[in-house]
């Protein structure tokens, strides 16, 4: 809690650039990612502030959000994978966040996010699903040139 407190801190002092994601989200996902942007600091890699909300009546122990990077010309640069919040309550929201250090960001790169993996609670079984496809797709249509 003491990194997200002291990125919000910072951002309402001024000190980060904001940029705004593309989300992709699959309709079975028991989780679903609202309020998601950038935050840009004048030192350091980007990171990325998110509410996550559990959709279904089940606790959730994990989930886990990929970020995909994308250049200017659509071309996929990086892909980064990070745990979610821990214990997700059925029906409730949560934010996070997820440090973007994985690859050099461009202020020019498109960065597409999505849940692609959570668990239930007392469960060994995971939901997944492969969200390169829709990420590929999103990025194709915002860097098409008219």
């Amino acid at each position: 809690m003491s990194l997200l407190s002291a990125v919000l801190t910072l951002a309402l002092a001024g000190a980060l650039a904001e940029r705004t994601p593309m989300v992709v989200q699959d309709p079975e996902a028991p989780v679903r990612l609202e309020h998601v942007t950038i935050l840009g600091p004048a030192e350091g890699p980007p990171v990325l502030l998110y509410a996550a909300t559990n959709k279904t009546d089940d606790e959730l122990e994990q989930f886990t959000v990929l970020a995909f990077v994308f250049a200017a010309d659509g071309r996929l640069k990086a892909t980064q994978l990070a745990p979610g919040r821990r214990t997700l309550e059925g029906h409730t929201t949560k934010y996070s966040t997820m440090v973007l250090d994985g690859s050099p960001i461009e202020p020019t790169d498109l960065i597409v996010v999505g849940v692609d993996q959570a668990q239930r609670a007392g469960s060994e079984v995971w939901w997944r699903t492969n969200l390169r496809p829709a990420a590929e797709a999103a990025a194709a249509a915002k860097t098409k040139k008219p």
